[in-house]
C-alpha cells in the first residue's frame, strides 16, 4: 500500500518515463518511508518517530523531479495521519508531526521544481553549444585535396561544448589550406571572434595566393574587432603539390610524423599574433606519402597532471602514427584525458592530416609565396 500511492500519482500526472535521478530518488525515499514505518510499528503503539518521515521528501528533492517529491511528500503525510489515528493518546503531537510533513513536501517541491527548471536551462545551453559548435567548427574530412583529414574538440567543461579554438581545412586553387587558431579569453566574446575569423579565411584562402596575405587580412579582420589586449594566435598550412608550406602567428609550431619520428617544424622566425600585425616568414618542406602532421592549440601543451606536463612529443607517434587520422585523435584524446585524469584547464582544437601523395599530373609543387613570380 506505502508504494501504491505515489505510483499512482505519478501515473496520472507524468508525460514521459521517469529520469534515472528521479527513479533513484523515489526507490531510495520510498526506502527510507518503509524503514521509519517499520521502526515505528515495532517500537509500540505510541508513534515516535513520525516527525523523521519528513526526511523522505527532503532526500527526494535532491535528485528527483517536483512530481516524484510530491508524490513521496503525499506517501509521508498520509503514513503520518495513519499513525495519528492509530494512537489517541498522541493524537494531538502526532497530528503536529504530519503537518510538518506536509509542510515541508510543499518546500521541498518547490526546490525540485527550481533544481529541475536549472537543469533543463543547462540542457538547452548545452544543445545551443553543439548547434553553435557545428555552424562554426565545421566537420573536417576525411578527405581534402590529397589529405586525409580529421578534426577535433575537446572541452575543458561538461557545459560547454565550443570557446575559442577554431580550426578549418578547405582545397583551393591553390592546394589544401588549413588553419588552426586560438582566441585569447573565454566565453561568447572568444567564440564571436572565432567565428569572424573563420569567416574571414573561409572567403581569403580562395583569393589570395601568398599565404602571407591571407595573414594579413586575417590580421585585419582581428584588428577591427577587437580590443587592445586581444589577440588570436594561428598556423596556416598549404599543401600543394607534395610541398608542405607553413606560416606561424604566435602559436605552438605543428609536429611532423615521419618514420616513426616526431619533427616540431618551428618556424624561421617568431612572429606575433594576429591583431598586432605579424610579419611572417613561411617554412617550407617536402612531404612523403604517408607523412603526418599534427596540428593543436596550446590546450594540449599546458595538459598537466600533478605538474607534469603530457608528454606529446614523445608519445605523438604511438597515438598518432597508426590507423586512420580519426583513430589516431580518438587515441591521443583518450591517452590526454586519462593523463589529466578528466580535468582539463583549457579547451583543446586538434587537426590531424595524413599526406596520400600527389594527384596525377599533378604541376610542379610550387610554395604559395612562390605562385606570383613563378607565373610571371
Amino acid at each position: 500500500m506505502l508504494f501504491l500511492v505515489p505510483t499512482r500519482l505519478l501515473q496520472s500526472g507524468r508525460r514521459r518515463p521517469l529520469s534515472p535521478g528521479s527513479r533513484a530518488g523515489l526507490g531510495a525515499a520510498l526506502g527510507l518511508l518503509a524503514i521509519v514505518s517499520a521502526v515505528d510499528l515495532a517500537d509500540g503503539r505510541s508513534a515516535h518517530y513520525v516527525a523523521l518521515l519528513v526526511a523522505a521528501p527532503l532526500l527526494a528533492a535532491a535528485v528527483a523531479s517536483w512530481r516524484v517529491v510530491l508524490g513521496v511528500g503525499v506517501a509521508a503525510t498520509l503514513i503520518g495521519a495513519g499513525f495519528a489515528l492509530a494512537d489517541p493518546e498522541m493524537l494531538l503531537a502526532t497530528s503536529v508531526n504530519a503537518v510538518g510533513v506536509a509542510v515541508a513536501t510543499g518546500l521541498a517541491a518547490a526546490v525540485a521544481w527550481v533544481r529541475q527548471r536549472q537543469a533543463e536551462q543547462i540542457a538547452e545551453l548545452s544543445k545551443l553549444a553543439a548547434v553553435a559548435q557545428q555552424a562554426v567548427l565545421r566537420p573536417l574530412g576525411p578527405q581534402v585535396g590529397t589529405l586525409a583529414v580529421a578534426g577535433r574538440y575537446i572541452s575543458s567543461t561538461a557545459t560547454a561544448e565550443i570557446g575559442g579554438d577554431l580550426y578549418e581545412a578547405i582545397d583551393t586553387p591553390y592546394g589544401v589550406r588549413m588553419i588552426i587558431g586560438d582566441v585569447r579569453g573565454k566565453g561568447l566574446d572568444a567564440v564571436r571572434l572565432a567565428s569572424i575569423v573563420l569567416g574571414s579565411y573561409r572567403h581569403v584562402a580562395y583569393e589570395r595566393a601568398d599565404l602571407r596575405a591571407v595573414v594579413t587580412d586575417l590580421d585585419r579582420a582581428v584588428a577591427r574587432n577587437v580590443g587592445d589586449e586581444d589577440f588570436v594566435t594561428a598556423a596556416l598550412v598549404e599543401e600543394r603539390g607534395g610541398t608542405l608550406t607553413i606560416v606561424n602567428c604566435g602559436h605552438p609550431p605543428p609536429l611532423l610524423l615521419r618514420r616513426g619520428a616526431v619533427i616540431p617544424l618551428e618556424p624561421p622566425a617568431p612572429a606575433p599574433p594576429l591583431g598586432f600585425m605579424p610579419v611572417v616568414r613561411p617554412r617550407v618542406e617536402r612531404l612523403e606519402p604517408g607523412d603526418r602532421l599534427l596540428l593543436f592549440t596550446d590546450g594540449l601543451g599546458e595538459a598537466r597532471r600533478d605538474g607534469e606536463f603530457f608528454p606529446t612529443a614523445d608519445r605523438a607517434w604511438r597515438l598518432l602514427g597508426h590507423g586512420t587520422v580519426a583513430d589516431g585523435l580518438a587515441s591521443l584524446e583518450t591517452a590526454l584525458v586519462e593523463w589529466v585524469q578528466g580535468r582539463l584547464d583549457d579547451d583543446i582544437a586538434l587537426v590531424l592530416m595524413e599526406y596520400v601523395g600527389a594527384r596525377t599530373g599533378a604541376t610542379a609543387a610550387v610554395p604559395s609565396w612562390e605562385v606570383g613570380a613563378a607565373e610571371s
